[in-house]
Order: structure tokens, then C-alpha cells, then sequence
């Protein structure tokens, strides 16, 4: 193992910082004043739902006791239920904002977190998950607070709030409630267990079909070319069945917490009324005016209401905090080392003694020596899994040799910065792979460095320019619209490649899928962009197309010698 694989405690520290609750925690540093007021806004709410009802309460004692009620009393009862309502509204709006907030500085750690993963994550984990957990764990954050901890919170308050007042005025119903109250939180935890773990089960359903579909369709031709379409679509109805039964586990939880509530709401006021017509010792405890009671039945259906609120956000908050599990599963993910940035010095390519496996059980080089001078063309030959396209994600810094070093220009190449690199390394794979963007965008990569002028004239250079004019926009079509061929696509690469003017130009295998006549063209085109650089390839055909350079072979017994 190399030095420069271990991680200090600083590191570890700093991956730990990229927890949930540390990204909430900066979120609220950053946003006092906003915090400040959804506090205050969710505390008047609760202080002015408890207010109408005391309001209620002293006009139906004035009515029953042959009194007028006075105009102002139901202007202010009026006035009362509209701030209500008002702050309420007021509330779902901070909710909202917050929610927003969050999701943005969830998202944009992640977006930072992808820059320092290492290579190999991208290749063990499957681009669905990925997926899954910037859009539905990140929402599932959102409506953990818009509508979960911080909706609990105000239900909370409400339910202490409403509590308070019914004592004071029912010492009776206050203690029923109080012995109530216990086997409801009870049963909440019992569901909240149950669907947690229907929530779980859900998620990595959800992650599976989310790799699914993009899988399905990217190999669309060769699935119906091999007439496997019905073991796909069993294979989908598989997740789906998963995800459909994770998610009938949670409904039947929810479905029936809600009637539960419901019925021992009812009871309790069936109880106070009956008890309040006994003995007078049953009156005492439970006695109450007719004002009372009406004010006391309000607030029963308030204090089960937040109950019956909590027991519904319950499925809000599990799906949440299955998702934070998943986002902080990936904000932990090992990262690629910190190494201060060193721009090289010269091309010169040098393999000194590397060893490399993506596991431990597939050693893929063994101690591979090899030089590759500046100016030097050479090219790459081996079998099939010899390790050729390994030795370009070693020069690319996308890995670190196991053993071993490899350098360009005497740094090592997992040193140079990525801005750096680019101006260092041409790189053109097999496949040309678009981005979202113009055609120009497919060119600059949307470095801004790049004008048009410097596009056009490397488009001339691989032959595409009046291919590119021909097009609705030209170099501001989409490219979803932009009809390029297979070579064309290939030329496109080069350009790609060629535009920063790199020093080293990587060719991997770049005319294995072109037919003879587009081969020239693009062994033309690689000719002119070869032109003073350092170029490796991988390809024993260019190499005898283009009759220069050396011969290395990968993956004998004495890796590295030179045919």
C-alpha cells in the first residue's frame, strides 16, 4: 500500500463533516433571520389556535344565561379564526422556503462530494442509485422538514398548548387524556417501526427500477436482437412487486392510524359527557358549563387533530430518514487523496514498476516498466484484458497504481490538476459520449476559455466545419438534432480531444467500430492532430495504417517489452 493511500485524521474528519446534520447545521448559521421568523410564525400560530375557542366558550355562556353577546366578541372570534388561518398559511410558506434552502445545500455538497470521489465508485455503483439519491432521497429530505420534523414540532406545541388549557378548565379530562395519550404514543411507535423498514425496502426497489429502465433502453437493440424482451420485463415486474409491497405495508399503517385517532376522539367526549352527568363527586371532577363543554369539545378535536397530523407525517419522516441514511451512506464514500497540484515538466511518459488490480483477486498489471519519450508515437498491443485501457485511467489520474509509479514530465499523474490536464492529455475513446448542450458544447466541454473562432478552426482541422454549417443552427444546434454518422461522431471526438491543443494525445481503440473508407478519413485527420505531440494508442491497426512509432506489449510474461 503507498503512503499517499492512507488518510490523516484531518481527512477523516472532514469526510465526517459532510454529514445531513452538519450541512443542516450550516444552513441554519447562514439563515438566522429566516429561522428566526418560521420560529416566531409557528409559535403565534399555536398561541392563536388556542384563543377562538375561550372566545366560543364566553359567548354560549352569555346565550345560556339569557345574556346578549356583545357585537365585538364575534368580530373578534371572527378576526381571531382569520389570523389563524392567515399565520397557518404564513407557516407552509417559511415551511417551504426552508425546504428549498435545504434541498439546495443537500444537492450542491453532493454535486462537490462527485469531484472527490474515486474513479472506482462510479464503477461499482450503478448510475441508477446514483440518481435515486439526488432526486427522491433529496426530496424525501424536503418533506422531512417542510412537512415532518418541523410539522411534529408544531403539532407539538399545539398538543401541550391545548393540554394546558384543558386542565385548567376539566381537571377530569385532563387526566384521561394523560392516560390516553401514552398507548396512542405507544401504537405510533410500533407503526413508525413497521414502516421504517417498508420505507427501507422501498428505497432499494426504487433504486433498482431507477437502474432498470436507463439499462433496458440503452440496450434496446440488443435485447430485442436476442429476443430477451420477456426476461427484462420480468425482471422489471420483480421491482415493481418489491416496491408495490414495501409501499401496501406502509398504506395498511397508514390507513388505519387515522380511523384509530378518530374513534378515540369521539370516545373521549362520549366519556366526559357522560361522567359529567353523575354524582357530584363525578361533577366536580368533570363539571363544566355548557360554554365549557363547547369550548372543551373544540379543543378535543384540536388536541387528537395534531395526533392524527403526527401519525400521517410519520410515513413523511421514515421516507425521509431512509433517505438521509442513503445520502449519508454517499456523503461517507472514500474520496480520492488531497495532493497540492504540480504541473509537469516536459512529456515524457515513464511506467516504472506498476502494479494495479481493481480487486484483490484480479491482478490486471504485474511491476510494468516502460518509457515513452516526448514527440514519441507508440502503441499499445496486447490480448483482450491485458490491461491496455488500465494504463490510460492510470495516465488519466482517474486510479493510483497499487505499486509502483507513473509520471509525466516527472510528476506523478494523479498530481496534475484537473484544469491542468486537459492541456496535457488528449484523450479519445471508442465511443464518442455527448453531453447536454450544443454542438459547440460538445467541442469546448463549456469551457469558457474556448471562442468560436478556436472551435471553428479545430472543426476545419478534423474535417467537420462545413458538415457543422450545414446544420438548422450550425454550431448552436442541439445536439439532440444535429444528425452526425458514426465517423463523424468519431471526428467529433478528436476535435473534443484536440482543442485544448493538449501535448499527449490517448487513442483508445478509436476506428474499431468504422468501416474502411471512414477509417481513412479519420487515420487523415489523426495524422494532422499527431503532428508534435507525444501519441500513445491503443490499436495494432493504426499502428500499421499509419506505419510509425513502436510496438509495446502488454500482458506478457515480461510486461513492457518493446516489439
Amino acid at each position: 500500500m503507498r503512503p499517499s493511500m492512507r488518510r490523516s485524521r484531518r481527512e477523516v474528519r472532514q469526510l465526517k463533516d459532510n454529514s445531513m446534520i452538519k450541512i443542516l447545521w450550516k444552513l441554519i448559521k447562514k439563515s438566522r433571520r429566516t429561522v428566526a421568523l418560521t420560529l416566531f410564525v409557528i409559535v403565534a400560530s399555536v398561541i392563536m389556535t388556542l384563543l377562538p375557542p375561550l372566545i366560543l366558550e364566553k359567548v354560549v355562556d352569555r346565550l345560556t344565561g339569557q345574556e346578549m353577546a356583545a357585537l365585538s366578541i364575534a368580530f373578534a372570534y371572527l378576526g381571531m379564526l382569520a389570523v389563524s388561518n392567515i399565520l397557518e398559511s404564513l407557516q407552509n410558506v417559511m415551511l417551504t422556503l426552508m425546504g428549498q434552502k435545504l434541498t439546495h445545500s443537500v444537492r450542491s455538497e453532493m454535486c462537490e462530494k462527485l469531484t472527490r470521489l474515486r474513479a472506482g465508485y462510479f464503477t461499482s455503483v450503478e448510475p441508477g442509485k446514483i440518481t435515486s439519491r439526488f432526486v427522491n432521497d433529496v426530496d424525501a429530505v424536503d418533506t422531512l422538514f417542510s412537512n415532518g420534523i418541523v410539522g411534529m414540532f408544531a403539532n407539538a406545541c399545539r398538543i401541550v398548548g391545548i393540554l394546558a388549557v384543558i386542565f385548567f378548565k376539566s381537571l377530569g379530562l385532563g387526566l384521561m387524556l394523560l392516560v390516553i395519550m401514552p398507548c396512542l404514543f405507544l401504537m405510533t411507535r410500533y407503526i413508525q417501526k413497521r414502516m421504517l423498514k417498508a420505507q427501507m425496502a422501498n428505497r432499494a426497489a426504487i433504486g433498482k427500477v431507477n437502474n432498470h429502465v436507463p439499462e433496458t433502453i440503452r440496450n434496446m437493440r440488443s435485447i430485442r436482437t436476442l429476443t430477451i424482451q420477456k426476461y427484462m420485463e420480468e425482471k422489471y415486474d420483480v421491482y415493481i412487486e418489491e416496491s408495490y409491497r414495501a409501499l401496501e405495508t406502509t398504506n395498511f399503517y397508514n390507513a388505519i392510524y387515522s380511523p384509530i385517532v378518530v374513534s378515540l376522539s369521539s370516545c373521549v367526549i362520549a366519556v366526559m359527557m357522560v361522567c359529567s352527568s353523575m354524582g357530584s363527586e363525578m361533577q366536580k371532577l368533570f363539571g363544566i358549563t355548557v360554554g365549557s363543554a363547547v369550548a372543551i369539545i373544540a379543543y378535543v378535536g384540536k388536541v387528537f387533530n395534531p395526533i392524527e397530523s403526527i401519525g400521517m407525517e410519520i410515513q413523511n419522516i421514515q421516507t425521509a430518514i431512509a433517505g438521509i441514511k442513503r445520502i449519508d451512506e454517499f456523503l461517507e464514500e472514500e474520496e480520492a487523496p488531497l495532493y497540492e497540484p504540480r504541473e509537469p515538466q516536459g512529456t515524457d511518459v515513464r511506467f516504472e514498476g506498476v502494479s494495479f488490480a481493481y480487486d484483490d483477486d484480479h491482478q490486471v498489471l504485474d511491476h510494468l516498466s516502460f518509457t515513452v519519450k516526448e514527440g514519441e508515437n507508440v502503441t499499445l498491443v496486447g490480448r483482450t484484458g491485458a490491461g491496455k485501457s488500465t494504463v490510460f485511467r492510470l495516465l488519466l489520474g482517474l486510479y493510483e497504481p497499487k505499486e509502483g509509479k507513473v509520471t509525466i514530465g516527472g510528476v506523478d499523474a494523479d498530481r496534475i490538476s484537473g484544469e491542468k490536464r486537459r492541456y496535457f492529455l488528449g484523450y479519445v475513446e471508442q465511443q464518442f459520449h455527448p453531453c447536454m448542450g450544443t454542438v459547440e458544447d460538445q467541442i469546448t466541454l463549456f469551457d469558457p476559455v474556448f471562442d468560436r473562432q478556436t472551435v471553428e478552426e479545430t472543426a476545419k482541422m478534423v474535417g467537420l466545419h462545413e458538415k457543422i454549417l450545414t446544420l438548422p443552427q450550425g454550431y448552436d444546434t442541439p445536439m439532440e438534432r444535429a444528425d452526425f454518422s458514426q465517423g463523424e461522431l468519431q471526428l467529433l471526438s478528436i476535435a473534443r480531444a484536440v482543442v485544448a491543443k493538449p501535448k499527449i494525445m490517448l487513442l483508445d481503440e478509436i476506428t474499431a467500430n468504422l468501416d474502411s473508407v471512414t477509417e481513412a478519413r479519420v487515420l487523415e485527420v489523426l495524422r494532422k492532430a499527431s503532428e508534435g505531440r507525444t501519441v500513445i494508442s491503443i490499436s495494432h491497426r493504426i499502428h500499421e495504417k499509419l506505419q510509425q512509432g513502436r510496438l509495446i506489449t502488454i500482458g506478457n510474461t515480461q510486461q513492457g517489452c518493446v516489439g
